[in-house]
Formats: structure tokens, C-alpha cells, sequence
């Protein structure tokens, strides 16, 4: 992904962070940008779980970068990148799909999807949000 796709990506969600379903949380929500490295980082498809223990995970399929939350709706354990890129939560037994959707309960609500952009020189940086409660 060249750094135009970035910034366009960028540029869909920086009205806040959203789920795959495209519901905004709640406004006022504590944020913060976390700097991913070099967006060159991650050209090949894949789940990057390095920063699982900052609350969220990079997955690159295809065309598509996005920053996924690593923390599961239910009860607010931290999730499992699995091998076949799904996520499972070790607490209650919740999963997600690639995508961050429930495929398990007992989580009703969707991972949500964090913004993405690129700086001047760049890096990835990650809009993290708060998640609902």
C-alpha cells in the first residue's frame, strides 16, 4: 500500500474510531496515537500482534491495513491472535473473525476498528480509543 491508500484509509476514519459495523464510540472516549514504526513494516498479509499488550493488533490482508482492538467486548480480557488470523478471548471463550466480528459469544458487540495514518516521515500511527463499556 503506497502512502496516498494510507492516508486515504487514514482519512476514512479520522472522523473516530469505529467498529467494522461503522458505529463511532462514544465522543469524549480517552484517546491516544501509539507510532506502529515504519508502515513498510507490514506489507505482507497477516495479523502483527506486537502490540497486543498496547490494546490492539495490525492486520494486513490483500490491500487492506487496519488496526483492530485487542481487547474483547465481553469482559475486557485482553484476545488471542490465533494462527488462521482469528482472535479468541482466553476468559470466556468469545471469537472474532478476521474481520473483528463476533463469530462466538458470550461478546455480543464487534472488535472496534482503530484509525490509521502515516506521518511525513512514514510510520504508522494508531488512533487508539477508549472501548465502550
Amino acid at each position: 500500500m503506497n502512502r496516498r491508500s494510507f492516508l486515504c484509509l487514514g482519512a476514512a476514519f479520522a472522523a473516530g474510531c469505529a467498529t467494522p459495523g461503522g458505529m463511532n464510540l462514544a465522543s469524549g472516549a480517552p484517546e491516544r496515537v501509539v507510532n506502529a514504526g515504519p508502515a513498510a513494516q507490514y506489507l505482507a498479509d497477516g495479523v502483527y500482534a506486537r502490540y497486543r499488550d498496547l490494546g490492539f493488533f495490525i492486520v494486513r490482508r490483500g490491500a487492506n491495513l487496519f488496526a483492530l482492538s485487542a481487547i474483547c467486548t465481553h469482559r475486557h480480557c485482553q484476545l488471542n491472535a490465533e494462527a488462521n488470523r482469528t482472535f479468541s478471548c482466553p476468559c470466556h471463550g468469545s471469537t472474532f473473525d478476521p474481520d473483528g466480528r463476533v463469530t462466538e459469544g458470550p461478546a455480543r458487540r464487534n472488535l472496534p476498528v482503530f484509525a490509521l495514518f502515516t506521518d511525513e516521515k512514514g510510520d504508522l500511527l494508531v488512533k487508539i480509543c477508549a472501548t465502550p463499556g
